[in-house]
């Protein structure tokens, strides 16, 4: 998963979103391409920031941004006895050493069971992380064809 700084986000208002862009490869790069393509113009009501390098495989939103990228690279920690959540037929996988429910802290979560990965840095100011999930339920489900993502794996249960 690619590596990403916020810049910007003191002083005068918020700037562009660094994105350090993943380089996924074959079937992954054209459907991350479609999925940047289709995202939504907002979520959780936030509106969009622009990235940088404008054709990154990613995009952002509010400030401090919530942060997606799109590659081949499955989450780290993620294995076939992981649990994971499904929101609008979309299965995301959240740490669970990140998810502390009366202390949120910042979380990066991750579609899994799709033919690309879809990761999203949500900042503890935008918890719960169910409406981000909603919002970008539509995109994903109409450009990542579902795909399981270990050997035995399938979709959450």
């Amino acid at each position: 998963m690619g590596v990403v700084c916020l810049v910007g986000l003191v002083g005068c208002g918020p700037g562009t979103v660094e994105v350090d862009p993943p380089e996924p490869e074959g079937r992954a790069a054209a459907a991350c391409a479609s999925l940047v393509d289709a995202l939504p113009q907002q979520v959780a009501d936030l509106d969009p920031r622009e990235v940088e390098p404008a054709d990154a495989l990613g995009a952002a939103w509010g400030d401090p941004a919530i942060v997606l990228t799109c590659d081949d690279q499955p989450p780290a920690g993620f294995d076939e006895l992981s649990s994971c959540t499904t929101v609008e037929d979309v299965d995301w996988y959240l740490p669970e050493e990140q998810v502390e429910v009366d202390d949120p802290g910042d979380v990066t979560m991750s579609t899994v069971n799709r033919e690309a990965f879809v990761h999203v840095q949500l900042p503890a100011e935008h918890w719960p992380p169910a409406t981000a999930m909603v919002d970008l339920a539509d995109a994903i489900s109409s450009t990542l064809e579902v795909s399981p993502t270990l050997e035995g794996a399938g979709p959450c249960l």
